[in-house]
């Protein structure tokens, strides 16, 4: 019987490609069979090994070409001949399953390290955010006694204004009483100066009756001067008739 060996090149390790083939194989009765991820050109790629007759070989052809797993991206499909053995069906299914146990059993491995480290990383995030609540409560503690601080500081504010309150109601009491006495005062300018009004009359008065009174005492006066003066001349004019020198 002919044997093949087809190349499936593109993204195809890891998506269930191998259990296909064998599927398929299984389904189209092929008796030797092989299948294997290998990597061309740096590419990933499957490669098949089978040995059938031409119409089995066309039919898997065919129905490879058609059918993939879902997230397999396929870029060429390529087919040869080849001239060396292939396993049976039976050894390559007891073969792909001890290696699919190694590749679980490797997975579990990995995922088990992976878990320890989640675990420590969760260790040192559990850790963390234990020094954050611990911060978180310290910040609490010291927004309390700003609180505190601000709830004495708003006390003494009240205070304050009751204090300021008191002295604006005294400073109001204060100008109340300036008023009080600004108006008095203005009253009592207003009665000096009626008080000076008459003041002034009267003195006005009085000044020209004085004045009056002055006047007429002195024109007495000279009145008696002058006839003092006319007797005085008599008696002198006397005298010198009488013989008395009088100088």
């Amino acid at each position: 019987m002919p044997r093949k060996r087809v190349v499936i090149v593109g993204m195809v390790h890891d998506v269930g490609y191998r259990p296909l083939l064998l599927g398929i194989a299984g389904f189209l009765g092929i008796e030797r069979f092989y299948a294997d991820n290998i990597f061309v050109e740096g590419k990933q790629a499957v490669e098949v090994l089978f040995d059938a007759p031409d119409d089995k070989i066309s039919a898997f052809i065919d129905l490879i070409k058609k059918k993939k797993p879902e997230e397999a991206v396929v870029e060429r499909i390529d087919v040869e001949d080849y001239s060396g053995d292939v396993m049976k069906m039976e050894d390559y299914y007891r073969y792909l399953t001890a290696m699919q146990l190694w590749k679980i059993a490797s997975y579990g491995g990995q995922m088990l390290k992976k878990q320890d480290m989640m675990l420590e990383k969760q260790d040192l995030m559990i850790q963390k955010q234990d020094l954050m609540i611990q911060k978180q409560d310290e910040m609490l503690k010291k927004q309390d006694e700003m609180l505190k601080k601000q709830d004495e500081m708003s006390g003494k504010m009240d205070k304050m204004l009751e204090k300021q309150d008191l002295m604006i109601q005294k400073q109001d009491m204060m100008l109340e009483k300036m008023d009080l006495m600004l108006k008095k005062q203005d009253e009592t300018i207003q009665t000096i100066k009626k008080e000076g009004r008459k003041t002034r009359r009267m003195i006005s008065s009085s000044t020209k009756l004085l004045s009056s009174k002055l006047d007429n005492i002195t024109s007495l006066l000279e009145e008696r001067f002058k006839k003092l003066e006319e007797e005085v001349e008599r008696i002198k004019k006397a005298l010198i008739k009488a013989g008395i020198d009088v100088q």
